[in-house]
């Protein structure tokens, strides 16, 4: 029994030996490695810190895991295709051995190896979601960058991707999360506002898009993107009220915009205020004459005027001439068809009015 006894401890201090010479020799590769960027040195740290990491002591050691860690995140870069051989990938052995580093506080006394092995496992990850990416595997890729969040990476550039990744994976809770945390960040850009109200329009709510929009143009008020999406967003509310607010200054932002300037006018009619509608609507038309929409607007505009002033000449002419506009560009629609039917009952041109009803009878019979 004692020289059983004696056998163990001389084969235990063995191992130990032998333990610390592999940790010793893997540590010298490996830091010959980070000097020369030879693979061949990394291979040699690999065997090394594998050999120094067979027992359960072993697998506990702050100091086998920190190599086993620097050389496999190294690995996990270096070998980003994958041509050697191993058990499990790189990155989820140098994870492993993290968890226990982080566990047992390591960073107090290694502080540049732990942020090296991270900064290795981030590269290596975010490469895979590249590839992901670019093979239009979202899912895929999404995973990928949720690894790297949860190395303790807080840069805008990650949770920007992760917002777009999330809504790409329509989890759109947590982008809606991510987006949020980089409006509330130090330097949100206007580009957070508009995809944050594209990600509210598929899992929010109406006014979620508009609260967004609101916020965004008022940090950042020349932003022509977030304007005219607000706009686009008042126009679809029917909000007219709110877009005669804003208007103004899209149109100084683009004064040559056919769109904006109709807008402003029909807002400005549904706001009763016809003088300043017609100012828009002539700007329509300034740009583009053969606009259907500002030419019925301003017909039909003056038909009402000549409805409370038959007998004045100038409006007379005025509203032929926008509602023959109208129907020259439009034939067949029956809003201009109908105005006109309405315009020669009122002059009493019995004449145009058969031939404009004859062509509604044929439009509207079912």
């Amino acid at each position: 029994m004692k020289n059983l006894l004696i056998s163990l401890f001389i084969s235990a201090s063995s191992l130990t030996v032998a333990a610390q010479s592999n940790l010793k020799e893997g540590s010298n590769s490996f830091a010959l490695y980070t000097k020369t960027g030879d693979f061949k040195n990394l291979e040699n740290a690999r065997k090394f810190a594998d050999a120094a990491f067979q027992s359960k002591k072993d697998s506990a050691s702050v100091n086998n895991n920190l190599l086993r860690a620097l050389v496999y995140s190294s690995l996990a870069v270096a070998d980003s295709t994958r041509k050697q051989q191993y058990k499990l990938d790189p990155i989820d052995i140098s994870i492993k051995s993290l968890k226990l580093l982080d566990a047992k506080k390591a960073r107090r006394n290694f502080p540049a190896e732990m942020d090296y092995i991270r900064q290795n496992l981030a590269g290596a990850i975010s490469y895979q979601g590249g590839v992901a990416l670019k093979d239009g595997k979202f899912d895929k890729a999404y995973k990928a960058y949720l690894r790297i969040d949860s190395l303790g990476f807080k840069n805008s550039d990650l949770k920007y991707n992760l917002a777009v990744l999330a809504g790409k994976n329509k989890d759109y809770m947590n982008s809606i999360k991510y987006y949020d945390e980089l409006i509330k960040g130090e330097n949100p850009k206007p580009g957070y506002f508009l995809e944050l109200a594209q990600i509210y329009g598929l899992g929010g709510t109406k006014q979620d898009v508009l609260d967004v929009l609101e916020k965004g143009h008022a940090v950042f008020p020349e932003n022509k993107q977030i304007l005219f999406r607000l706009i686009d967003v008042y126009s679809a509310n029917g909000s007219y009220d709110a877009i005669l607010n804003v208007i103004a200054d899209a149109i100084r932002l683009e004064p040559e915009n056919v769109e904006l300037n109709y807008i402003a006018g029909y807002s400005y009619e549904n706001a009763n205020d016809l003088k300043k509608a017609k100012e828009y609507y002539n700007n329509v038309l300034r740009l583009d004459p053969n606009n259907y929409e500002s030419n019925l607007a301003l017909g039909l505009i003056n038909l009402e005027t000549l409805l409370k002033d038959p007998t004045n000449q100038d409006i007379q002419d005025l509203t032929v001439e926008y509602l023959l506009k109208a129907n020259e560009i439009k034939p067949y629609d029956v809003n201009a068809l109908k105005a006109l039917a309405k315009y020669y009952t009122l002059i009493d041109d019995a004449s145009q009015l058969d031939r404009v009803n004859l062509l509604l009878n044929q439009l509207t019979v079912k």
